[in-house]
């Protein structure tokens, strides 16, 4: 970790190295999640030891458009085998978009002892590590959880709506396409619904990736990302933020770097995002 403490950052424990990974594989006080975009890269291969959470099936309500509430937290943690105690090291795919997404999650649940694998996979992979097929089991632990708390990490529509007659800043995360209203949804993807193109009233764009080496999904250091958010943007590390995307996952990256690389305290991530914004009647929308 003496790396990653270099950086800069301001809270360099929330995350790990590979090195630091490969040399806790069989610490019973850590437990490894790999999450992933594609539900077909956990069983091609993942580290030793790490089970899968699935931001579908395991992180979302099947019915409503919200995250599974406290029981559904419970199931899910000791079905992964973790106390309260147990360090939770997330890692996956598309440099760790997924990964970021399920760690804000779990803070919505006041589950502290949480890290982020620098570099995702494709770290792991670049370095030629080891991964296995074998899918892990754990006994069930009694994990037991607080109520879901959604009022420190999480902002709703309302409170977006509220915050354009505050002085707080709303950060668009998603491509200069979409955020123009030229495109509806990321190159590449089908399009999740949104009627009207667009960004939310006086977001700035700082695309997702900009915060990442894309040699190895590694984060860039500190005085890199205060270059982006600070000189560019005119952040600042008391400004009350409000990060978006599309559903939430990209703008999950960019919450964890304000909040833990740049020490922001007060930054929500907005998980409806353009799917929702996008489809609301009456709300303002600037191209």
């Amino acid at each position: 970790m003496s790396d990653i403490t270099a950086r800069g950052y301001a809270r360099p424990e929330v995350l790990v190295s590979t090195a630091w990974v490969a040399d806790h594989l069989d610490d019973p006080g850590v437990r490894l999640i790999e999450s992933n975009e594609d539900p077909l890269v956990y069983p091609s291969g993942h580290i030793q030891g790490a089970v899968e959470v699935d931001w579908t099936r395991d992180l979302n309500d099947q019915v409503r458009r919200d995250y599974l509430g406290r029981e559904g937290f419970e199931a899910l943690a000791r079905r992964c085998g973790i106390t309260r105690d147990t360090t939770v090291v997330f890692y996956g795919d598309k440099n760790n978009w997924w990964a970021c997404y399920a760690y804000w999650v779990f803070q919505l649940f006041g589950h502290d002892a949480a890290k982020v694998m620098d570099g995702g996979r494709l770290k792991w992979e670049k370095e030629g590590r080891p991964l296995t097929r074998e899918v892990p089991s754990y006994p069930a632990t009694d994990y037991r959880a607080p109520e879901r708390d959604d009022s420190v990490h999480r902002a709703f529509r309302d409170q977006v709506l509220a915050h354009l007659d505050t002085p707080g800043k709303l950060i668009d995360v998603r491509s200069p396409e979409e955020y123009s209203g030229q495109r509806l949804h990321m190159p590449d993807y089908p399009n999740e619904g949104a009627l009207r193109g667009g960004h939310i009233p006086g977001a700035a764009n700082v695309p997702w990736a900009r915060a990442i080496d894309p040699e190895d999904g590694t984060f860039k250091d500190a005085a890199g990302l205060r270059a982006i958010y600070e000189d560019e943007k005119g952040l600042r590390p008391g400004d009350d933020v409000v990060a978006y995307c599309r559903i939430g996952e990209r703008s999950s990256h960019t919450w964890f770097v304000l909040r833990h690389l740049l020490g922001y305290d007060k930054v929500r991530n907005y998980d409806g995002s353009w799917t929702e914004w996008g489809n609301l009647v009456g709300v303002p929308i600037e191209k």
